[in-house]
């Protein structure tokens, strides 16, 4: 698929985009949260584009190992003081929640995507999205964030993530929502051990098989910190190195904490491909 449509944006999907992660909680697995801090989203956000991201993904609640779910007003209080004066900015604007909520609350203040770490099977997901022009990112989780990383186990990790995602655009499908809406994640780090996220990244060309743009979210994970023996704040290099494997192998976004340095990075990929 050479398009997405992603809300008030048509993204051309022929090169790979860069999607900045703006963490309005301060329980992120990486450290670089903004609670409550309205300015100093927005500076980060502004610091983003100037970098060359293309995609802002805000979070108001951690998704990490062991995080537990936050009230969804608490989540909308985070975020709706820093979405309002962005949607001006003329970004796509993707928002990461699990709650239909907060999705409705998103898409009528002008968000253009949501990113549902959940594969959008809360009751009434689906239906809080199937209408409009929003883009959907479908993410596989096996269990829920606070207990994923406790023991996730598969037969075949590959073969179960992707008729997974299978199974969530057809019904995607079949509530109305067109193909060209919709990006898939194979969930690295969400009820993954090592070995299954080295596999997933490993045949990740298996997940564009669909026709479907799919999007890699690796940056300062812990599979990089288990391979390299690096803590969460040296993990650069190993980020850089894991998007460009997963731009290689066919992902269409790549959704980073640090800007600059995965544009360059893919900059170079591009002038000798």
């Amino acid at each position: 698929m050479s398009t997405l449509v992603c809300g008030r944006f048509e993204l051309d999907l022929s090169r790979p985009h860069i999607m900045a992660i703006i963490n309005l909680t301060d329980a992120s697995f990486s450290g670089d949260g903004v609670l409550g801090d309205r300015d100093a989203a927005l500076r980060r956000a502004e610091a983003a584009l100037a970098e060359g991201a293309e995609i802002l993904d805000l979070g108001a609640e951690s998704t990490r190992p062991g995080a537990a779910a936050v009230p969804e007003q608490q989540e909308l209080d985070l975020l709706m003081p820093v979405l309002e004066p962005l949607v001006g900015w003329k970004v796509p604007l993707s928002i990461d929640t699990l709650k239909p909520g907060v999705m409705r609350a998103a898409l009528a203040a002008g968000a253009d995507m949501i990113n549902d770490v959940n594969g959008f099977r809360a009751p009434g997901a689906v239906e809080a999205v199937a209408d409009g022009r929003v883009g959907l990112c479908v993410m596989h989780m096996q269990g829920e964030p606070r207990t994923m990383q406790q023991a996730p186990s598969y037969h075949d990790v590959v073969d179960e993530v992707a008729a997974f995602l299978d199974q969530r655009v057809s019904d995607l499908q079949a509530a109305g929502v067109a193909r060209e809406r919709i990006v898939l994640d194979p969930g690295f780090g969400f009820g993954k051990t090592l070995e299954h996220n080295c596999a997933l990244l490993r045949h990740l060309e298996r997940f564009t098989r669909s026709g479907l743009p799919v999007l890699a979210g690796l940056s300062r994970k812990s599979m990089l910190g288990a391979i390299t023996g690096r803590p969460v704040d040296q993990r650069l290099s190993a980020s850089i190195a894991a998007a460009l494997v997963a731009v290689q192998r066919g992902a269409a976004i790549v959704r980073v904490h640090d800007v600059a340095v995965t544009r360059d990075a893919l900059m170079v990929w591009q002038a000798v491909s």
